[in-house]
């Protein structure tokens, strides 16, 4: 493995849960009695708007809940999908205590809609883990996309052979991987960790 300079990390399924995946919706359909099937084709309509930062979080649930009248807030439905963010055991804080041995900096390449991006950012304490944030809410265009992928090489002033990039979704890997990035899919924090351990150090 060549030199590695910087590490590019995703988030959601790699340091915490994803924020508003498939299971967090069917809960929020057993919770406020939704209608499943129109709910999941509204969603799949409205949520890559808000993911790249087109529709605030309000805007997505206008569009997808409160379309029709409920006899819940849109407060009480906010509370419960940020609820459904936690952090995954063990690499965060290993991480952090890595990052502090190592002359490595760490940026996030993720998908996430804006308020739930900088919800995560502050709860989970990521800025003591990131040193930017590349997330598909604040560029305009979210993973697989290879314009993410060179917008935070551009950023990082980095060749893609000295960056490490670790992502839960093969697809995203494989996109990495054709830009000549050192890329491997995040199957579980003992395995990426022997990665982190293993690389070649300036």
């Amino acid at each position: 493995m060549a030199t590695i300079k910087l590490l590019f990390l995703d988030i959601g399924g790699v340091l915490l849960s994803d924020g508003w995946n498939h299971t967090a919706r069917m809960q929020a359909v057993e919770k406020f009695g939704l209608e499943p099937i129109q709910f999941q084709k509204d969603h799949a309509v409205a949520f890559p708007l808000f993911e790249n930062g087109k529709l605030s979080l309000d805007q997505y649930l206008d569009s997808v809940i409160f379309n029709i009248d409920c006899p819940f807030s849109k407060e009480e439905f906010k509370q419960f999908m940020f609820s459904k963010s936690e952090q995954l055991p063990h690499f965060l804080p290993w991480l952090i205590e890595w990052k502090k041995k190592n002359n490595i900096k760490i940026f996030s390449i993720n998908n996430e809609g804006k308020e739930f991006n900088d919800y995560r950012i502050k709860k989970f304490g990521l800025h003591e883990c990131f040193d930017a944030f590349i997330s598909s809410c604040e560029v305009g265009f979210s993973k697989p996309d290879p314009s993410i992928f060179k917008l935070a090489l551009g950023i990082a002033q980095e060749e893609p052979q000295n960056c490490l990039y670790f992502d839960d979704r093969a697809i995203h890997v494989a996109i990495a991987k054709q830009m000549g990035f050192n890329a491997h899919v995040h199957k579980s924090f003992e395995q990426s960790k022997l990665i982190l351990e293993s690389i070649n150090k300036s």
